[in-house]
């Protein structure tokens, strides 16, 4: 006889009740949610953030001058972020509902919070349900700034050799921050799963969160939450300064970024044809299911045609 193995998250430790007494409910502290009670709804937005216009995007020679943590917002990006805020209320008070709120995770880098702080002016405390630094969401460390020269020469190596892979020295590559946005994204999850970001015994459908971070750690973002390949992440653009990409939930769970966006824009972002079905997909699709009718299996698998031919 076959052994059937249970998860282990779900081997739990079974006492007996005594005659007459009723056995008490499991909770795991995770926001009153046990494994068999019902999970909270997922928040219905994952608002992604790019910091505004800052001292290095405006003179490149500021890296040589300031650590890259430290590199802060110009005039011109606070008000960004302050627009960006605007939009993001407006936005949510679209939606028509009193109980919404907002809950933030933020890079720790200068100019990323000076966004947040500039951002937030737009919300009364009482719709911000909290924040939390998370380093994950970084910049990718481009290594030794100190020489200019050098590092021009090194950014245009990186085009030549691929724009993932290229680690500059001292430095990371993309795919090093894919790895450590995997692991943030695990904890987002978990976060959504248990509803850390509302109130013990809280079900609000209506909370929205917001990724403050950097252009490229966005994009590697998106790439790891929805699988993308190497080839399809180089084709996408950066956020402008202090611009958003909506995630939003869509009829069966998922999110998919065409709720909020159009074909035009997602497309001027860098997605294919290949990425466009597979977001149509992701606005009806459960969670859990799986895309079956895979458009880039398809496309990958080219003996797949032969079997649509008649012989």
């Amino acid at each position: 006889m076959a052994t059937i193995l249970f998860p282990k998250s779900v081997v739990l430790p079974i006492r007996c009740t005594t005659e007459g007494e009723q056995p008490k409910s499991i909770n795991n502290n995770n926001n009153g949610y046990s494994l068999f009670g019902v999970r909270p709804p997922r928040p219905r937005r994952i608002i992604l953030v790019r910091h505004g216009e800052s001292e290095g995007n405006v003179d490149e020679s500021a890296y040589t001058r300031i650590a890259d943590p430290r590199i802060g917002l110009t005039e011109k990006g606070m008000k960004e972020a302050e627009e960006c805020g605007r939009n993001i209320k407006e936005m949510i008070d679209g939606d028509g509902v009193e109980d919404w709120s907002v809950y933030f995770y933020v890079s720790p880098y200068k100019r990323t919070r000076q966004t947040l702080q500039h951002l937030a002016t737009s919300f009364h405390r009482r719709r911000i349900a909290g924040m939390r630094e998370e380093p994950r969401l970084r910049e990718q460390d481009f290594g030794n700034f100190q020489d200019r020269e050098k590092m021009r020469v090194e950014k245009a190596v990186r085009m030549l050799y691929g724009r993932f892979f290229y680690r500059f020295p001292n430095g990371e590559s993309a795919a090093d921050v894919y790895d450590r946005i995997t692991g943030f994204r695990e904890t987002l999850k978990s976060d959504i799963d248990v509803g850390r970001f509302q109130p013990p015994g809280q079900r609000n459908p209506n909370m929205n969160l917001v990724l403050v971070s950097h252009g490229l750690t966005l994009r590697v973002f998106l790439m790891r939450w929805y699988k993308w390949t190497v080839e399809q992440y180089e084709r996408l653009n950066n956020l402008g300064n202090g611009k958003m990409i909506v995630m939003e939930k869509g009829f069966g769970g998922r999110y998919t970024l065409l709720l909020h966006h159009t074909e035009k824009e997602l497309r001027q972002f860098g997605l294919t044809d290949e990425m466009l079905i597979d977001q149509e997909w992701q606005k009806h699709a459960k969670i859990g299911e799986l895309n079956y009718d895979c458009a880039m299996m398809n496309s990958f698998f080219t003996h797949f045609d032969d079997e649509c031919t008649v012989t």
